[in-house]
């Protein structure tokens, strides 16, 4: 039975409600509603948040009490971090908003902070050893992980509004203020040992880094919609930084992918993450759109200590149950796929090798056409909802390669739909794609009557011929019959004559 579960999030930049709905141990958001709140601001002398400030969170939560009203959300996680935390006067904050609101505020401590973050990239990310930075307004949290385990955290207590307000004196910084930034960066960054030259991936969560992410995605006309799990390099960091760096404060605001709320703290954010790559000597940076509130929810369905291992399984049977298609239907297909193209692989030297092979083949297998009738309308849909769909620890690459396999319909259609994607795989790694969607498409032959009369497959190849035993357990004229008619597709990848030779146990 599905039920929903409300979380409100009160940052020094923003105040955050989201809506999810979960059952049978999954979630998904129904309703995301953001609030700017620069809470930093509202700070007086005494590092306490003054009159103005609290009415600013009461009527965020006034407010959103209306849409939780309206959507019947019977629970409802009300968390606060580093605006509060950081206030002189946060026992007062808690009360006044509690006699205002009923809400009673959950207090995250920098540790707390620290690991819901981590808790809801690592589910969501195809990571798994890494740095994760969570960049607030008022603080930033980082992590080391490994094995999908939390190793070390630390909070600073500095943010992008924070830096903004501490360092800059007009709207956007002078090249003297940045390097003050930078500076005082390094010093931070560098107090952590175990950081420091690790070689290793940055998951990147939080506001600062989704504009981030959103400016280099239209900067480069990015081939696919989201930016969950997009990735920079350093010099993706420094090509937004140049492209920022001659714009005015209004110019600045019409950036495409950049929030008008954070046209005066984007500068100062990407100081961090250009310092922040230097320090770790990062692979790379990913951006997470899962993070805090995501670790909250996933935290409330009681697993928490769950690695992420399946997780993209969890993504396919997810997606078949949403386009309401059979999960875990496919175990004959996935049978006859694996042991056929173990076998292509073990004679042909034109496969390459490559370790995540079959698993990319079983999930192809999987959605091979989305269950449709196999033609080119279906072909074109499986290729278009897979590729522009997030899918749980998919990378993008591996997103594009699981679209090409399950919407193969020959070599032409292949073409067309990698043309924006060619540059991301050699020729030698199209081809094999192209091989692993043709053994699936003869394994969906080979059970087109779907009685599972397929016993077993075994390649003997010769000097002109390879010679393909069909193994069953009675008479299969109709798969006999598809799979000559089908067989051309990887005669013509692996330039040899294949013939079927189907017997009875």
């Amino acid at each position: 039975m599905k039920q929903q579960t409300g979380v409100i999030d009160i940052g020094s930049n923003t105040i955050r409600l989201v809506i999810y709905e979960n059952s049978e141990s999954r979630y998904e958001e129904v309703e995301n509603i953001k609030i700017p709140a620069r809470l930093r601001e509202y700070f007086d002398d005494s590092q306490s948040l003054n009159k103005e400030g609290i009415e600013t969170i009461i009527r965020a939560l006034q407010l959103f009490q209306t849409v939780i009203q309206q959507y019947r959300v019977p629970e409802v996680i009300c968390t606060a971090t580093a605006a509060i935390r950081q206030a002189a006067n946060k026992k007062d904050i808690l009360q006044i908003i509690k006699e205002k609101t009923g809400f009673i505020i959950q207090l995250l401590s920098d540790r707390e902070e620290a690991y819901y973050g981590f808790l809801g990239s690592v589910h969501s990310t195809y990571i798994n050893e890494g740095i994760t930075i969570d960049m607030g307004g008022g603080s930033t949290e980082v992590t080391y992980f490994r094995n999908q385990e939390l190793i070390h955290y630390h909070s600073f207590p500095f943010g992008s509004l924070s830096l903004k307000l501490n360092f800059v004196k007009g709207c956007l910084p002078t090249e003297q203020e940045k390097e003050n930034i930078r500076s005082f960066i390094r010093s931070q960054l560098t107090s952590l040992s175990w950081i420091a030259d690790k070689e290793l991936p940055i998951v990147a969560l939080g506001g600062s880094a989704r504009n981030i992410a959103q400016i280099h995605h239209n900067l480069i006309d990015y081939p696919l919609a989201g930016i969950h799990q997009y990735e920079m390099s350093a010099a993706d960091v420094q090509a937004v930084k140049k492209s920022l760096q001659p714009l005015s404060y209004d110019d600045l605001h019409k950036v495409e992918g950049l929030s008008k709320d954070r046209t005066d703290t984007i500068l100062p954010a990407l100081e961090v993450f250009s310092v922040l790559f230097e320090v770790v000597s990062a692979t790379k940076l990913v951006f997470s759109s899962q993070g805090l509130r995501d670790g909250i929810i996933y935290e409330s369905l009681n697993r928490p200590d769950q690695k992420a291992d399946d997780s993209a399984d969890d993504g396919i049977q997810e997606l078949l149950k949403e386009l309401h298609l059979p999960m875990h239907a496919k175990t004959q297909e996935i049978k006859l796929a694996v042991s056929l193209f173990k076998q292509v692989r073990e004679h042909a030297e034109e496969v390459n090798k490559r370790e995540n092979d079959l698993r990319l083949l079983t999930h192809g297998t999987e959605t091979f056409f989305l269950g449709k009738r196999i033609n080119e309308e279906s072909s074109r849909t499986a290729f278009y909802l897979l590729s522009n769909r997030n899918i749980a620890r998919l990378s993008h690459r591996d997103r594009i390669q699981l679209a090409l396999i399950a919407s193969y319909k020959g070599k032409s259609a292949f073409r067309q739909y990698v043309l924006p994607f060619k540059n991301w795989f050699s020729k030698a790694e199209q081809k094999t794609l192209c091989i692993m969607g043709a053994v699936i498409k003869l394994a969906y032959k080979l059970n087109v009557s779907g009685k599972n009369g397929v016993l077993d497959i075994h390649v003997s190849p010769n000097k002109d011929d390879w010679i393909v035993y069909i193994t069953c357990k009675h008479p299969c004229p109709a798969e006999e019959y598809h799979f000559l008619k089908e067989k051309k597709h990887l005669e013509k990848l692996l330039k040899v004559n294949i013939v079927p030779k189907f017997k009875l146990v």
